[in-house]
């Protein structure tokens, strides 16, 4: 089963999506299941991961209130207020939607030190015994804040966003390329091909220009730690649903049947419990041995 891991769906207003600057007018609308369900009938995908766009418990309980009604979106990754004293309280809500899966925090918009804080971090602890993700959305300038991050949680599943968004317009490779294989070291770290024709040229890249970056992370964290993402439909900026997922195939073409499935679906229906339960990942398992 082919599962793209990242998208988004919005009602959109000025208001709530301020990040959607003059460079991506086409983005200004309403992006909800019916246009994505013609995308993925085109790129042969089964099922999807909805993430969250906005920080706000309101639109975490409308993304799960979609895929309640949508049955090709198997997954919700969305906010909650992590550092604030009530969550325990606000995660056990949320857990009882089925297709609850994760959450994720906007840490690239945050200051340095961020996923340093104490009350963060007691959030994630919070989440140990769970069995739920933690998405890290983060720009590559943070990737040693968050190894230390991961490295203070061993038992929890994170997931890294958009293989930390490297500046691959300026062609900023090498500082990036030693940082990800640091953060990759530990092997409750998970990364999505995701997010990487948007941190291109939007108008002239490629992907002979882009295979390095995808060389490096697939060394760093193998096919059982890779999944492939659409960031639909931020992506649309700079490419098509369909030809996406065709650049992916042409990187992981000389891969054996079985790595090929993995990183194109294989992998994210256990880590986010899309297949069965049974098929759910422990942290620390080594991605060498096969996660089961």
């Amino acid at each position: 089963m082919r599962i793209d891991a990242h998208h988004h769906l919005w009602n959109y207003s000025p208001e709530e999506y301020d990040w959607i600057d003059v460079r991506m007018q086409a983005l200004r609308r309403d992006f909800l299941p019916a246009d994505l369900e013609r995308e993925l009938k085109l790129a042969d995908v089964q099922a999807t991961i909805a993430v969250q766009a906005r920080q706000t418990l309101e639109e975490t309980s409308w993304l799960l209130d979609i895929a309640a009604g949508n049955k090709f979106i198997q997954g919700v990754v969305g906010w909650a207020p992590i550092a604030e004293k009530d969550f325990p309280e606000t995660l056990d809500a949320l857990q009882q939607k089925i297709k609850f899966k994760g959450l994720r925090h906007v840490v690239q918009g945050e200051a340095n030190g961020f996923l340093d804080s104490a009350e963060f971090n007691r959030g994630i602890e919070a989440m140990r015994d769970t069995s739920l993700v933690y998405d890290l959305l983060i720009f590559a300038r943070q990737l040693a804040e968050a190894t230390r991050f991961v490295s203070r949680h061993p038992n929890q599943i994170f997931v890294l966003d958009h293989i930390a968004k490297p500046d691959i317009a300026r062609d900023q490779f090498t500082a990036w390329d030693t940082e990800i294989r640091k953060l990759g070291s530990h092997e409750n770290v998970f990364c999505k091909l995701s997010g990487m024709v948007t941190e291109a040229n939007w108008h002239c890249w490629s992907s002979e220009g882009l295979r390095p970056y995808f060389e490096t992370v697939l060394e760093t964290f193998g096919p059982s730690r890779l999944m492939v993402g659409s960031d639909w439909p931020v992506l649309t900026v700079a490419c098509s649903y369909k030809y996406w997922w065709e650049t992916v195939e042409s990187w992981i073409g000389h891969l054996s049947p079985s790595e090929r499935n993995e990183i194109q679906g294989g992998v994210a229906g256990r880590v986010y419990r899309i297949n069965s339960d049974e098929q759910s990942v422990n942290a620390g398992e080594s991605s060498k041995s096969g996660a089961p």
